[in-house]
């Protein structure tokens, strides 16, 4: 690791998820969940896209977003190379991830559950 890892403040949780609010709106993506930790996020998006496309997009988005709002140096490394993605395929498991992200999270830092999943 050549640089020390990436913690959020209330400015940059906000900003990754309006950054990954308007990406999914972009894309016509259904975002049902996301939550914005210090070190990291967890999402929960209905699509017809695999699950590791949107994630590298949505990491991308958010970085150039960060980029613009002149917080970190741009060369500044913020996500690890993967993630960890899920297929979801029955209602209960999508209902049981939302609650996870929303509710099972800690203190809610930067939070976002669509109205009606």
């Amino acid at each position: 690791m050549d640089q020390p890892p990436y913690e959020m403040d209330r400015t940059r949780r906000e900003a990754v998820l309006a950054a990954m609010r308007e990406r999914c709106a972009e894309h016509q993506w259904h975002l049902l969940a996301a939550h914005v930790r210090t070190n990291h996020v967890h999402i929960v998006v209905e699509a017809e896209t695999r699950p590791e496309r949107i994630m590298n997009d949505l990491k991308s988005y958010a970085s150039r977003y960060l980029n613009q709002l002149g917080v970190d140096a741009s060369f500044r490394k913020r996500w690890a190379r993967h993630g960890s993605t899920r297929w979801l395929w029955k209602p209960r498991d999508v209902s049981a991830a939302i609650r996870y992200v929303v509710a099972e999270q800690g203190d809610p830092l930067a939070v976002f559950e669509a109205i009606d999943p």
